[in-house]
């Protein structure tokens, strides 16, 4: 193995030590990863296996000085399988994903690791130490509990080759994902197929046709069940064939049906949960989280879904009306949701989201509205670097200073979609801040815009500049980050926590001082008219039942899959059926409404978020009830920003959930405000 000038066994000489993109091949990452690990397995024995009394600094905060370089190259690696793949990283991704597992298993299920552990853990009420450090001995040996520490070596046994499985499905999975919406991609032959979209939309069409060496026109698919085009497009054989293609993904057969895996996973889950002392893989994961019991999550679903589902049967009334009127002879299907709806906002309105376009210039939302928002409140500026490498022509870097001019973070931005890139919108950091290791942030925001044809203007939907807004939400969680242990650093909180903090960054897309500053025409510089910004608020509630509806039912879906018992998980051929049964048994069955994501294409809980996809609607009482304070606390201010990051942002992880929220806001969040907001009230 040449390990022998690799820049990822170096620590980074740019600005916080930002990889150096410019020096990373591919061929660096497995050696690289080789090296990592078995240092991170040097140190971890030496901690164990030390003779004298553990201590808080000889066990934790040794093991939170470990595996540096393994911590550096998986951050970067992560990233760019996701953000810009290739078949070689897929490989090595392949390969890593159990052998990274069984690592993990190594340190979590190390006896004498876990003994001295659980000696600091019994005694720490003795010792003379800080909040965050009480609250690090804690949160470690509830992980190796519940990695399964205290189990049998059978047990233990089992467990590692559950978890090896698992890393190598979930690769799998998600490979599949991203090949087949490359592959799947609608083809068109004709122009006049596409009338209704713009001339912007048609050119870009056009040139993912070229790309693809194909004639005609590609309309490419997002990750979302539901699809961009859908809303413009007149053509209603076109519209059924995009939104049945999609909603036909990973279960079709062929290379990339992903029905198997599916089944595969949930039954290794929950075989693991009941093996580690849980009735379901759901239970196991939300007793690590806020809502602590699937039952508490499944009552806030419960009464959601109620009210949210008469909303989208009234809104499918009003669009079937349309259809009636004009003389259509068929009943709305969801292939047609969108095109109507927005045929109903410019009849009840005077409004379509298009003429939104010319006025949301991508660069210029970014910097006078997500920026600008972000110095209104925290002080913080921001000044790009052209000179710093990136992986893709495509990344753009910032610095981000505070006030006083001292450097904080460095953050990226990487917007465009391209075949290499996963679906969806996310937030990453390459480096974590600690006060421990001396580091500051750096982060990425990562989402799926369409690239317009060389010399055309970037200009986004309403959707997009929320994603905006929201995506860079959770960059300020990593970049505002002031803990002393990596453990704590920026998002690593609750995941029904996590996305608290960006979803109240989302209110000030519309709020009036930011929307004026960067809603602007990106021809002629004029603020975007007064009557138009109007009718942005009237139709914030606008087909919110269809919204609710269809988050709602992938939250569903996904507390069915993981609320099974091992005997209950359904064969790969019944998985659409059980789908359909588990969303009539919830009261969210609407043919005309198909869940955000179906299961074999549901990249969120294959991840991170399994069990945990519910969190958006959680956080959302939270956010809700936050905007309130804002808007009685005067909104946009220095003042406002700076309790908000004091009482939440700086915190990290250091400090629950519940508790931050409390110092905060000075009370426990009310639903009400989130009733408002969707236009629903319980029954």
């Amino acid at each position: 193995m040449n390990t022998l000038g690799n820049p990822l066994l170096a620590e980074s000489a740019l600005p916080l030590g930002m990889p150096a993109f410019d020096q990373i091949e591919n061929a660096h990452y497995g050696p690289a990863f080789e090296v990592g690990m078995a240092e991170h397995l040097a140190e971890i024995s030496a901690i164990a296996n030390r003779a004298d009394e553990p201590t808080f600094d000889n066990v934790f905060v040794a093991l939170e000085r470990s595996g540096r370089v393994l911590t550096r190259v998986s951050a970067l690696f992560s990233n760019m399988v996701s953000a810009h793949t290739n078949d070689e990283l897929e490989a090595l991704r392949t390969e890593l994903a159990p052998r990274l597992a069984a690592h993990s298993d190594e340190v979590l299920l190390n006896p004498q690791l876990f003994a001295r552990v659980g000696a600091v853990y019994e005694n720490r009420h003795d010792l003379d130490l800080g909040a965050q450090s009480h609250r690090l001995i804690e949160r470690y040996h509830k992980d190796f509990v519940r990695a399964g520490a205290e189990l049998d070596d059978a047990g233990k046994g089992r467990l590692r080759a559950m978890n090896a499985e698992l890393a190598g499905l979930s690769t799998t999975f998600s490979q599949n994902v991203l090949h087949e919406v490359n592959e799947q991609a609608i083809v068109v032959d004709s122009r006049t197929e596409l009338t209704g979209l713009s001339d912007s939309e048609i050119a870009s069409a056009a040139g993912a046709a070229e790309a693809r060496d194909m004639a005609g026109y590609v309309i490419p698919l997002l990750n979302t069940s539901g699809q961009p085009a859908l809303a413009s497009l007149e053509d209603r054989v076109l519209r059924q064939r995009i939104h049945q293609t999609s909603l036909a993904r990973g279960s079709g057969g062929g290379a990339f049906d992903n029905r198997a895996i599916v089944t595969r996973i949930a039954g290794l889950r929950a075989e693991r949960a009941q093996l580690l002392g849980f009735s379901n893989h759901a239970a196991y994961v939300l007793a690590d989280e806020t809502a602590e019991t699937p039952e508490a999550v499944n009552r806030r679903l419960a009464d959601l879904a109620p009210p949210a589902v008469a909303n989208a049967r009234r809104e499918a009334a009003d669009l079937q009306a349309v259809i009636d009127v004009e003389g259509g002879d068929f009943e709305i299907k969801s292939w047609d949701w969108d095109f109507y709806t927005e045929k109903v906002r410019q009849a009840r309105y005077d409004f379509d989201e298009s003429q939104l376009r010319p006025y949301l210039e991508m660069s210029t939302v970014l910097e006078r509205g997500v920026f600008y928002a972000a110095t209104m409140l925290f002080g913080v500026t921001f000044e790009e670097r052209t000179d710093l490498p990136t992986y893709h022509p495509d990344v753009r870097v910032y610095e981000v200073h505070e006030a006083d001019g001292e450097l904080l973070a460095i953050f990226l931005t990487d917007f465009y979609a391209r075949p290499s890139k996963q679906g969806g919108a996310w937030m990453n950091e390459y480096v974590s801040q600690s006060h421990l290791t001396r580091e500051r942030a750096v982060v990425g925001n990562h989402l799926n815009v369409p690239e317009p044809p060389e010399g055309e203007p970037t200009l986004l939907s309403w959707d997009e500049v929320i994603t905006l807004f929201h995506e860079f939400g959770h960059a300020l969680h990593g970049m505002l980050s002031d803990v002393e242990y990596p453990y704590f650093a920026g998002t690593a909180v609750p995941r029904d926590f996590v996305e608290f903090p960006s979803q109240v960054y989302q209110m000030w897309a519309t709020w009036p001082e930011v929307l004026q500053n960067y809603a602007v025409h990106y021809e002629t510089g004029e603020p975007m008219p007064a009557e138009l910004l109007s009718k942005v608020f009237e139709t914030e509630r606008f087909n919110q039942g269809f919204a609710t509806t269809e988050y709602l039912a992938a939250s569903l879906l996904d507390q069915a899959w993981h609320q099974l018992s091992l005997d209950e998980v359904p064969r790969p051929d019944d998985l659409l059926a059980f789908e359909a049964s588990a969303l009539e048994d919830a009261g969210v069955a609407m043919d005309q409404i198909p869940p955000r994501y179906r299961s074999t294409y549901f990249s969120h809980i294959m991840g991170g978020y399994a069990a945990g996809y519910y969190s958006y609607i959680w956080a959302e009482v939270l956010d809700a009830d936050a905007v309130d304070w804002f808007k009685e606390n005067d909104g946009l201010s220095r003042e406002n920003g700076d309790h908000f990051r004091a009482s939440v942002l700086s915190l990290g992880g250091s400090v629950g959930a519940t508790e931050m929220y409390r110092e905060f806001r000075g009370r426990d969040a009310k639903i009400e405000p989130l009733l408002r907001r969707r236009g629903l009230q319980l029954s």
